[in-house]
């Protein structure tokens, strides 16, 4: 069992920056990709960016060049550097897992369905 918890939300003026990390704890071998989803009320969980144990990145087209992802030692955290914020991030933040069996490192972000472990998420505002 994996167990998922995300923290470093807030409020932030537009162009400004917020870092969010994600502790892993459990058996963090039983996973090999892990991502940021997010979510604001109305609209369905996107992807925003992924990361495979190898490192090989994947980003969403609206965030890419202002959001960087990032795994720590071990495998035990989960990072995502926002900056250059703008209103359309606010949204609720999730990190997630799942252990792939594709044999190579997705080109995309899987579908929200395909994610096994799911962190309670953490509030990203921008305001104007």
């Amino acid at each position: 069992q994996v167990q998922l918890e995300e923290s470093g939300g807030g409020s932030v003026q537009a162009g400004g920056s917020l870092r969010l990390s994600c502790a892993v704890s459990g058996v963090a071998s039983s996973t090999n990709y892990m991502a940021w989803f997010r979510q604001s009320p109305g609209k369905e969980r996107e992807g925003v960016a992924g990361i495979c144990r190898d490192g090989v990145t994947t980003y969403a087209d609206s965030v890419k060049g202002r959001f960087t992802i990032s795994r720590g030692y071990a495998d035990n955290a989960l990072q995502l550097q926002m900056s250059n914020l703008q209103q359309e991030d606010t949204a609720t933040y999730f990190c997630a897992a799942v252990l792939l069996f594709l044999g190579r490192c997705p080109s995309y972000i899987p579908r929200p369905q395909s994610m096994t472990y799911w962190g309670q998420g953490t509030q990203v505002t921008v305001s104007s």
